[in-house]
């Protein structure tokens, strides 16, 4: 059985950098069985739909704005897979899913995948996030896709536990990371190795810390989408840890050991 992994994707340049992140990311590629396709729930296809790609390339969306110029010539051409799409929409059901052909990878795809599997040769699915749901219902869908972990298919969320850009220290000095980012940060991964997922779909319950590392859901909710996939005996491990700007939590939470 294949792990579910949600990244902390962080800044966009990520993509083109070369940094203690990215050399986990390729780690984690290096480490994990290649799998046969990756069905990715990112943070910016956030949208008042559920909806599926089910191109067979899936174009590379530069979905930013305000960085330099290398960024945006970035191409990561992974095939798509319409035969996973339409199983997405059976094991969905009777979730309504829309079948899309215009979307395709977003950064919070690429901008992480280009460096677990830089080869762009295992296929990518989007799901989209139906921002007019609560996330109880996100939680449901990961549970609802859970075997495909037993089917070759990677599942990926993409987001940051902790995402306030209104904190972040855009080109100053690195600053030491928010008392609350990390004490949200702390508390989640504690909840998370004990199995104790209710207070996590019930994040708005817990305090001022995670007001202030969730102020939008768009950017957390791809995690519950991964920890809705665990199985019995699959344990919570950490490959990717760090605090970005002060206030961006790095986390990457893998659900499952590595086979």
């Amino acid at each position: 059985m294949l792990p579910a992994i949600f990244f902390g994707h962080g800044n966009p340049m990520n993509a083109v950098s070369n940094n203690t992140y990215t050399d986990a990311w390729r780690s984690i590629g290096e480490l994990t069985v290649k799998p046969r396709a990756i069905l990715s729930i990112s943070a910016h296809w956030f949208v008042p739909e559920t909806g599926v790609t089910v191109s067979t390339a899936p174009r590379t969306i530069h979905d930013f704005g305000g960085f330099p110029a290398e960024l945006y010539q970035v191409q990561y051409p992974a095939p798509g897979d319409p035969k996973l799409a339409r199983l997405v929409l059976q094991m969905l059901a009777p979730t309504p899913v829309t079948i899309d052909d215009s979307w395709g990878l977003d950064h919070g795809t690429w901008s992480v995948l280009r460096h677990v599997y830089p080869a762009a040769d295992v296929p990518i699915v989007q799901l989209s996030i139906d921002e007019s749901q609560p996330a109880s219902f996100h939680f449901e869908i990961g549970r609802k896709l859970a075997p495909l972990r037993d089917e070759g298919v990677l599942i990926v969320g993409s987001g940051n536990l902790v995402h306030n850009l209104e904190s972040y220290a855009w080109g100053r000095h690195t600053p030491e990371p928010y008392d609350w980012a990390v004490r949200f940060e702390r508390a989640t991964k504690e909840l998370l190795l004990a199995g104790d997922y209710k207070p996590l779909v019930e994040y708005e319950k817990l305090g001022r810390d995670a007001l202030l590392a969730i102020p939008t859901p768009d950017h957390y909710l791809p995690l519950l989408y991964v920890i809705g996939t665990k199985q019995r005996d699959d344990v919570a491990t950490f490959p990717v840890e760090g605090i970005d700007g002060g206030s961006i939590s790095m986390l990457a939470v893998q659900i499952g050991s590595r086979p």
